[in-house]
């Protein structure tokens, strides 16, 4: 991007919406037209786009429907009794994070060390690397980090005795008293990374506790790779693997398995928020998107900050998708969707694709493809025409395939009339994760239901 970078001099950033006011735009932002180049974003805001100024094919957010979403999983989380620290890898958006910890978020969970150092330039002070640091590159930036501000959190993952040692090894020339947080990752059959089993667990963090580079922070794990439905064995695979993470914790604080630890409070970042306690609190951590009510259910009652029955002990849900949701995957699984909960999620993304031929009675061709949209858990779902008209597309219109650029829609027993050539339709979308990465500068508009939406803002992304 030219213009300020949203990374100011201090590594701190009071506000990502001030700092992206400055970026010039130009022809590297994907589908802004000509008329906006060389404009700064808040001179191009000043002109009142509309969603009609835009080149198609184009990715939006919705306002409206962000701002809901982040008030009901933190009023959420608040009544579960649990911690949020949503999964910034789900956007790689700055501004969201801030919105997030604005809202009492205890941190930002990343994926890499390369995001984790994205998230402490841009001002994280907490950070959950729901992974296991092994670059060289990245432990010898985490132990500097740690070195020189004491109060910075960064929570690893470590899932083997052999990556305990290999930690360890690229840690010998820290400085003195440097210590890496981690947390003993437990793994499910056929499941992702993670011991597999107690045993193997135990096993982990034996060789943690013998360590002079790390320290024993707590378990975890990603019950999302167990199941992918709700279907009676999906939820009980999910429930037993639970329920063993809560064993492990237990099992770890009775061998008095956790470090004492006093420190100040600390900002979250960005936020300002001061959470942190001067008691070392241990880390139970779980939860995608998908199956955050059996997170709450299973391991909720382990939450004691104030250690008042033994290890004081903070739970953490990761839950990352929710600020977006969809209008596929989440959207059929979510405990918090429509139809399942009295105050929903609703999707705060949609894609906008322009009819570019109509070769066939029965067969439209859009012009957003694999390069514009996510299609990794389910293709586009045509939701209506965009315009005055707004009509909405019959229920047997449907996505059948997408090349790089083009998008296949099947209209069964449609007429030219249905999707004239010329005309814009919007597209509900399945998996945030997978959007946001091909866009770097995303439009925000007011309203997905207007007649004729708004642009009020836009986010930048880190990939």
């Amino acid at each position: 991007m030219t213009g300020r970078s949203v990374v100011a001099a201090d590594n701190a950033v009071a506000s990502p919406s001030e700092a992206i006011a400055d970026v010039v735009l130009g022809p590297q932002h994907k589908s802004l037209p000509p008329a906006a180049w060389g404009l700064t974003v808040r001179e191009y805001l000043a002109t009142a786009p509309h969603l009609d100024h835009l080149q198609t094919p184009v990715l939006t957010l919705d306002r409206a429907a962000l701002d809901a979403n982040r008030a009901v999983m933190a009023d959420w989380a608040r009544a579960a009794g649990v911690r949020l620290a949503p999964h910034g890898k789900t956007s790689m958006s700055p501004q969201l994070w801030r919105e997030q910890l604005d809202v009492g978020a205890w941190g930002i969970t990343l994926a890499t060390g390369w995001q984790a150092q994205i998230g402490r330039a841009l001002g994280l002070n907490r950070i959950m690397l729901a992974n296991a640091l092994l670059d060289p590159v990245g432990l010898h930036w985490a132990a500097a980090e740690i070195a020189n501000d004491p109060n910075f959190e960064l929570y690893s993952w470590v899932d083997g005795v052999d990556s305990v040692r290999e930690m360890e090894r690229h840690l010998e020339a820290a400085p003195d008293g440097v210590r890496l947080n981690v947390l003993v990752e437990l793994g499910g059959p056929h499941g992702r990374t993670g011991a597999r089993g107690l045993a193997a667990a135990h096993e982990v963090a034996a060789a943690v506790g013998k360590s002079s580079r790390l320290r024993l922070a707590g378990v975890g794990g990603y019950e999302g790779a167990l199941a992918h439905d709700r279907t009676d064995a999906g939820l009980a695979a999910v429930r037993h693997y639970l329920d063993e993470i809560a064993i492990l914790h237990q099992e770890l604080a009775a061998a008095g398995g956790y470090d004492e630890f006093v420190g100040q409070p600390v900002e979250a970042g960005l936020s300002g928020e001061t959470t942190r306690p001067n008691r070392r609190s241990a880390i139970v951590t779980a939860g995608g998107s998908a199956y955050p009510d059996l997170v709450v259910e299973r391991l909720a009652g382990l939450a004691d900050e104030a250690g008042a029955h033994g290890v004081s002990t903070t739970v953490v849900l990761r839950s990352g998708a929710y600020l977006v949701h969809d209008d596929g995957f989440y959207s059929g699984i979510s405990p918090l969707a429509a139809g399942r909960t009295e105050r929903p999620l609703r999707s705060a993304m949609h894609g906008w694709a322009r009819c570019v031929s109509r070769p066939e009675t029965e067969l439209a061709l859009l012009d957003a493809g694999k390069r514009d949209l996510p299609f990794d858990e389910g293709l586009p779902v045509p939701q209506r025409m965009a315009g005055p008209a707004s009509t909405p597309l019959p229920a047997a219109a449907h996505v059948s395939a997408l090349n790089d650029q083009h998008a296949f829609l099947l209209l069964p027993g449609g007429a030219d009339a249905d999707v004239p050539v010329g005309s814009v339709v919007r597209l509900g979308l399945s998996h945030p994760c997978t959007a946001f990465d091909k866009w770097r500068l995303i439009p925000v508009i007011d309203d997905a239901d207007a007649e004729r939406p708004r642009v009020v803002e836009f986010l930048p992304t880190f990939f």
